[in-house]
């Protein structure tokens, strides 16, 4: 099993910037792909991002491109989520989730393996 802990969610004014950080241990030699999904209250799980571990390869949701950038730090284990020209609609508790699976395109909730706690983007306009 592997554990997610995300990081650096807060308050920020629309047109602002975060910088998500989802740190990883245990059976990290299993992940092949890693990405970050969001959910608002009432409203279903959603894709937001993917990256292949070892490639680097990406793969964005239409809502998101553009504007939001993931990222790797193999030697620290470690995704990112950089988040600009931020929206009020991305508020959200945002997931960093883990997979086996190297189809980094495929991006069914049901597909990953482990998730992280969330840690809530809030948007204000």
């Amino acid at each position: 099993q592997v554990q997610l802990v995300e990081s650096g969610g807060g308050l920020v004014q629309a047109g602002g910037s975060l910088r998500l950080s989802c740190a990883a241990s245990g059976r990290t030699f299993s992940i092949n792909t890693m990405g970050w999904f969001r959910q608002a209250p009432g409203k279903e799980r959603e894709f937001v991002a993917a990256i292949s571990w070892s490639g680097g390869s990406t793969y964005y949701a239409d809502s998101v491109k553009g504007r939001f950038t993931i990222s790797r730090e193999n030697a620290k284990k470690t995704v990112y989520l950089q988040m600009n020209s931020l929206k009020t609609e991305d508020t959200a508790v945002h997931y960093c989730t883990a997979k086996t699976s190297s189809n980094y395109s495929d991006y069914r909730p049901r597909k990953y393996d482990d998730w992280g706690q969330g840690t809530q983007v809030t948007v204000s306009s």
